[in-house]
């Protein structure tokens, strides 16, 4: 399994939303390397949801549960979308600031390429993010 990151502002879907419709489609993607993680994604693996621009903090758990499939916004079949549910809120949501602050986390991508709206995780830093949210 692997392990992601997937942003989106608190005012557009929040978690609270994917909660509630119990499964959503990531579409509207049109960034190179998101792209490229997008199609990278396999069902079962999970994500870190991350409020962006409020809030900016990982606030909970998705998995991906359909792979990459043509975006739905577009009629360009260059552009991908994947099928996402909840997996739960963390117990803690983990703020940007401090994962900044967090050494061993200076290499994450969220830390490198802060306007990368899907993202790779590192098990490592998974764990630590976990550990952070008070779910370890």
């Amino acid at each position: 399994m692997a392990y992601w990151l997937i942003k989106s502002e608190p005012s557009v879907y929040p978690f609270d939303q994917l909660v509630k419709d119990k499964k959503t489609c990531w579409d509207g993607v049109r960034n190179y390397a998101a792209r490229i993680h997008l199609r990278a994604m396999k069902k079962g693996d999970e994500a870190f949801f991350y409020h962006s621009n409020e809030g900016m903090e990982i606030v909970g758990i998705a998995k991906i549960v359909k792979e990459a499939y043509q975006d739905p916004t577009t009629t360009d079949d260059a552009w991908v979308a994947v099928d996402v549910a909840p997996v739960r809120k963390l117990k803690n949501p983990v703020k940007h600031a401090s994962i900044k602050a967090e050494p061993s986390l200076a290499q994450m991508a969220l830390m490198r390429l802060s306007r990368l709206s899907v993202q790779p995780v590192t098990e490592v830093e998974w764990e630590k993010i976990l550990k952070m949210a008070g779910e370890k």
